[in-house]
């Protein structure tokens, strides 16, 4: 199951970032697109930036989603949707 836009999903961002929720900002990609999903990492360690969206979902720490930190990543590093 691929992630769809506006889900949160469990992502592993590689050794320096970790896993951690992140929420998903693409559309599906067809045959002749990059194999790619567009996501927003979440953090717990706000700065009060207005590049910080909170969105309070039940089960997810308080935080927010870092909109500067958009990243492209392959589908593999998904590892599952967010349970709330």
């Amino acid at each position: 199951m691929l992630p769809k836009r506006g889900e949160v999903w469990q992502v592993d961002f590689g050794i320096a970032q970790k896993v951690r929720p992140a929420l998903v900002i693409s559309i599906p990609y067809g045959d002749a697109d990059r194999a790619l999903i567009g996501v927003i990492p979440h953090t717990t360690a706000t700065r009060g930036s207005p590049f910080e969206a909170v969105v309070p979902l039940q089960g997810l720490k308080e935080g927010a989603f870092l909109v500067q930190g958009v990243q492209s990543l392959p589908p593999n590093s998904f590892c599952g949707a967010w349970r709330f």
